[in-house]
């Protein structure tokens, strides 16, 4: 672990594809996925059990499986920052972070119109070093009509039960099937 927490940490490329409508945005890649190469790998981490349990879906173990579900239900899944300085997993010791170009990634993808932040220092880096320091004062300046959602963080650390987080993301299930327009804020 001593090796990760000394370099500048590279963040994943987003899993995303012409039909994405919903992006949910995490902060940066835990130590475990970094090493895994995975988005969410820990085993505790709630994530991928949640988006199956939204459709009443079987978890698959092959993460390949697991992706290609988050592009059928037109989700797309990506990190607020692209690269940084951590010690460990937690967010709270991120330092030196660069944004991922949201700019360009809504250029690319028009479909997505609406984010769901997991967690709240996704939601606050992306306000920070997206929103603030790329110089924009809304989300209507990245995409009009862009909706956004923050959500409890499905991290181990975030210690709310199981059903209360999944009660909370089922706004991510609503914006797809029911392609309602309602927001968290």
């Amino acid at each position: 672990m001593q090796q990760l927490e000394q370099q500048f940490l590279q963040a994943f490329p987003p899993v995303v594809d012409p039909d994405s409508r919903v992006l949910i945005l995490g902060s940066m890649p835990s130590v475990t996925s970094l090493r895994q190469g995975q988005y969410y790998a820990h085993p505790h981490n709630a994530f991928w059990r949640i988006i199956h349990d939204l459709w009443g879906a079987f978890l698959p173990v092959d993460y390949a499986a697991r992706t290609q579900f988050l592009l059928a239900h037109e989700l797309a899944l990506w990190d607020v920052v692209a690269a940084c300085r951590r010690n460990g997993s937690a967010d709270a010791t991120i330092r030196d972070a660069v944004a991922n170009d949201f700019a360009a990634f809504f250029r690319q993808w028009p479909r997505i119109d609406r984010i769901c932040f997991n967690g709240q220092m996704a939601e606050k880096l992306f306000m920070q070093k997206v929103l603030k320091e790329q110089g924009f004062s809304a989300l209507e300046e990245l995409r009009p009509g862009l909706l956004a959602c923050r959500l409890p963080s499905t991290s181990p650390a975030h210690a709310v039960s199981y059903a209360s987080k999944l009660a909370s993301w089922k706004v991510v299930w609503q914006w797809v099937e029911e392609e309602t327009n309602e927001g968290c804020w």
